[in-house]
């Protein structure tokens, strides 16, 4: 998600990563910062805050008047990223548990990935039926991208960015050209190189899922 070398603290790559898809500046407040290293003291995953921040952002995009950044404040997505912290904990806790009895009902608790990848195929499912013509093409990533349930949240993210980019390209033309259109608005020419890319690819994403009526899973 991060075009920074694999070196960097989390720190850096929060910071790197809210800059990017916010579209401006080029470091965090100290109040930001200071938000910033309560979360890393929390040891989730990059990717974990990563879309809390992203989920925020998402949110807002479509609300931004052009030439403004989508998040004024890294606390602007306090709220959402605390979310994403707190479910990837629970799940974790519940991955960690001594195994059930065998005569246990209770189903045997799923990962953070789990369940992002089930939310995913139903995402999808849910899209044959409103979007028939891509039906085929749903069920061959289903069967093929989506046959196997990631192991890391990385992996997660970047399973979901090639479904998202499976189905921009089963568009017809015209609507592909739009979506494409629709994610460069907005783009910031003071950015550098490597955040222009996260940003991109962001707000590509963010297009795709608002053109497809799915919601981030």
């Amino acid at each position: 998600m991060s075009l920074l070398p694999e070196s960097a603290s989390f720190e850096e790559l929060v910071q790197d990563y809210f800059l990017a898809v916010r579209g401006a500046g080029l470091m965090l407040s100290a109040l930001d910062t200071e938000l910033v290293t309560a979360w890393a003291q929390e040891g989730v995953p990059f990717e974990v805050v990563a879309r809390g921040i992203s989920r925020s952002a998402e949110k807002a995009l479509w609300d931004a008047r052009p030439g403004e950044p989508v998040l004024r404040s890294l606390r602007a997505c306090r709220r959402q990223v605390e979310t994403e912290i707190r479910k990837y904990r629970d799940l974790s806790a519940g991955q960690g548990e001594e195994e059930r009895p065998a005569s246990s009902k209770k189903r045997p608790a799923r990962s953070w990935e789990e369940v992002r990848h089930a939310r995913l195929c139903a995402a999808l499912r849910a899209l044959t039926e409103r979007e028939t013509a891509l039906a085929p093409r749903v069920h061959r990533l289903l069967d093929t991208v989506l046959a196997c349930v990631p192991r890391e949240p990385a992996a997660m993210d970047q399973q979901e960015a090639w479904a998202l980019m499976v189905l921009l390209r089963a568009l017809p033309f015209t609507e592909r050209r739009t979506v494409w259109r629709d994610a460069r608005t907005g783009e910031q020419q003071l950015m550098t190189a490597r955040a222009r890319r996260v940003a991109r690819r962001f707000r590509l994403q963010a297009a795709v899922r608002r053109r497809l009526d799915m919601k981030e899973t």
